[in-house]
């Protein structure tokens, strides 16, 4: 052989090993050291299919659950592997139209990437979960059924407590990054569904699941070896009476306001009722969104819990307090008398503060019949005390007596979004008024739970639980115990008894006596209760919005029996325009009388009757609701039009069809639209457009709200 030969057959072989080598080494990188190609395959041959664990139950005081588990099924996507298959025949059996299909199929890239399972169609009706399941195999390259537990509500009640579960999004994951959750994934949003989310989550599991060639399930992959388990959240055992939450809710009806009533012995939380409520049922299965936006749109604000959103003046209430902090500095005694003759005149007479009953008072009676002069005049010798060098310092130490009572701050209960309220402080006055420029007369109104001055509901039932307790309280919360213990702390500050301040038994005594005066001869009196003893008082409270005055708050304030008290309570009924005893006092009365007893007396069915009958809806609300309904007709008056109009469309179809611009522009004259049909004749009204309908409709006095 030539030596030329000799070289090219060497050249030959060698590119052949290299070719080899190159064949050999690309093998080995598909298979052992890329994954993409093994994952393709597995997706094709393997479906991994999340178990979504039951949440933790919520119990109410008398293990009955108030919060429980039922199944949905939701359709999941995966959008890498939902091609190729019957789009039209797929949109038929969902009932949606292809545009939609698409729709959804591009949300789920965007919010879960194509190769991830997304959630295309949450909690499947009946109807169409058994046309899609018997349908299934058609579309399992791309589409799953997926078994999750929603919340079902025994009682439908207590909403606004409980809360309510949402999926998560993008903004939710990056703040709970170590929280192991996914898109598509469910979270507690509000309420003690997000408080205690840790513990009542659980944990998601896994199953496995082999696939034929047409992609059908065949069963477990390797006999469920990689199957794991899913790990049930914790139940909640809470402090809560769900019989008596619900018939605060029912005394609340058609009433603007909040009941809170508090165990004083351990700062649990028997009832928190906020009103208007709504159905918690209402924000679970396919309806979920469309109601969660009527109950958002709402102007009576529903989704709002007032008992810890909502701050108020406290009114006459407030009084309580400030016989406490007179006693303790010794600027009174419980002998000391102030006489009324109608006002306070303590700051001058060109502007005396109203008092509704003259008369000479001493403590007890001043509380007994919440005389306005005898307590602008308590906090007036606390603030010029002469021990305080000046009006800053002895406004600071009144402040400290009112943060030590639980008030301008947040107590820190376990239901979210909790609003501090306001005590005024020195700075608030040098930010007005200048410094040195303000004195006990720029802010007189105070004294009385009036001007600066503001609390939430639980702020005051967790008042009457410190004066029932004489000087201490547990922070107040619902949840008292998890099932399986608290493994990440979340109930460690309701065990702490607080005592904030030092005061002597003998000054709580008093103001019990007074308070005890008002059921029984003050201005609580028409709701006694027989057999119970009761301490309350009254509020009237006075509001204003934008500077015009609204009809008064009723604000009542308890805790029962006076020895060895079991419940501290409060309820405020918005603008109700009467005073403190008229409506919240009676509602009040009928709770802790259901509480104690058990039962409402026969003598006292009909009060309870005639309170879960009067309708209390403020003016500007009913305002607000009228305004919307106005709003919602027109809208419903424009739908109508919009689906005539469409079927005029349909109805009048030619070569050259005429469309709502060209009407509007009024270029239909050389449009040869085709001969009118008898059966499709139509007056000459049904050819006005939406636009110009609403003109006309708005201009017809029997159609716009009157």
């Amino acid at each position: 052989m030539s030596v030329f030969n000799q070289s090219r057959s060497r050249v030959i072989r060698l590119i052949f090993l290299i070719t080899f080598v190159v064949i050999i080494a690309q093998l080995f990188y598909l298979q052992v050291v890329s994954g993409k190609f093994s994952q393709l395959a597995d997706d094709n041959a393997i479906l991994r299919k999340t178990i979504y664990p039951p949440r933790g139950l919520v119990l109410d005081r008398n293990k009955q659950a108030i919060l429980n588990n039922t199944l949905t099924y939701d359709l999941m996507v995966t959008p890498s592997q939902a091609k190729g298959i019957d789009t039209t025949f797929f949109c038929r059996l969902m009932e949606i139209d292809t545009a939609e299909f698409h729709k959804r199929i591009i949300n789920a890239i965007l919010r879960n990437k194509s190769f991830r399972p997304s959630v295309f169609e949450a909690s499947l009706p009946p109807q169409k979960y058994a046309r899609i399941q018997e349908n299934l195999w058609r579309f399992q390259n791309g589409f799953y059924i997926q078994e999750r537990p929603i919340r079902s509500y025994p009682f439908d009640a207590a909403a606004n407590i409980v809360g309510y579960i949402g999926e998560v999004d993008s903004n939710y994951l990056k703040k709970n990054v170590d929280g192991g959750y996914q898109s598509g994934d469910y979270a507690g949003m509000t309420g003690l569904e997000a408080s205690y989310e840790k513990a009542l989550m659980g944990e998601r599991g896994i199953q496995v699941l082999i696939k034929d060639n047409f992609n059908r399930i065949q069963g477990s992959y390797e006999n469920g070896g990689m199957d794991k388990e899913a790990v049930a959240g914790n139940n909640l055992y809470t402090s809560l009476d769900i019989e008596l939450q619900k018939f605060g809710e029912k005394l609340m009806t058609n009433k603007v306001g909040s009941i809170v009533a508090i165990d004083p012995k351990t700062g649990g939380i028997i009832a928190m009722v906020s009103s208007p409520t709504y159905d918690p049922g209402e924000l679970t299965g396919t309806e979920r969104r469309k109601n969660f936006s009527k109950l958002y749109t709402d102007p009576r604000l529903p989704l709002l819990n007032r008992a810890v959103n909502a701050s108020y003046s406290p009114g006459s209430t407030f009084k309580t307090l400030q016989a406490l902090v007179g006693l303790h500095e010794g600027v009174i005694t419980t002998n000391t008398t102030f006489s009324c003759s109608g006002a306070f005149y303590g700051c001058g007479s060109s502007n005396a503060m109203k008092c509704l009953d003259p008369g000479t008072y001493f403590l007890k009676t001043g509380i007994t019949h919440s005389c306005n002069t005898y307590f602008a005049n308590v906090m007036q010798r606390v603030i010029n005390n002469p021990k305080f060098p000046s009006q800053d310092s002895s406004l600071r130490s009144w402040d400290n007596f009112m943060y030590a009572f639980g008030l301008g701050h947040r107590l820190g209960v376990d239901v979210p979004t909790e609003q501090k309220g306001n005590i005024p402080t020195p700075e608030d006055f040098n930010k007005i008024y200048g410094a040195g420029r303000w004195g006990f007369c720029t802010y007189r109104s105070v004294s009385i739970g009036q001007g600066e001055v503001s609390v939430t509901p639980l702020q005051v039932a967790n008042e009457m639980a410190y004066i029932a307790n004489k000087g201490w309280y547990f922070i107040p919360h619902i949840v008292d115990s998890i099932d399986g213990g608290d493994k990440f702390g979340l109930l460690d500050k309701y065990k702490k008894k607080i005592v904030p301040i030092e005061l002597s038994d003998s000054i709580f005594e008093a103001v019990h006596d007074g308070m005890q005066g008002v059921m029984e001869s003050g201005t609580g009196r028409g709701s006694k209760v027989p057999g119970i003893t009761i301490c309350g008082k009254t509020g009237t409270v006075e509001n204003y919005f934008r500077g015009v005055k609204q009809p008064n708050h009723s604000f009542f304030c308890a805790f029962a029996p006076r020895e060895n008290p079991t419940i501290a309570i409060m309820c405020v009924v918005e603008n109700s325009g009467r005073f403190g005893g008229t409506y919240a006092a009676p509602i009040v009365s009928l709770m802790i009388e259901k509480y104690i007893n058990d039962t409402i007396d026969t003598k006292r069915i009909a009060l309870a009757e005639r309170m879960e009958k009067i309708s209390l809806i403020p003016p500007l609300m009913l305002q607000k609701l009228r305004t919307k309904d106005s709003l919602q007709k027109v809208k419903e008056v424009e739908k109508e039009l919009r689906i005539e109009l469409k079927n005029m469309q349909d109805t009048l179809h030619s070569e050259d069809n005429v469309t709502e611009a060209e009407i509007k522009a009024g270029n239909t004259k050389e449009k040869k639209l085709p001969k009118e049909n008898p059966d499709t004749k139509r007056d000459k009204k049904d050819l006005i457009l939406p636009g110009d309908q609403r003109k006309q409709t708005l201009n017809k006095k029997d159609t716009v709200r009157r």
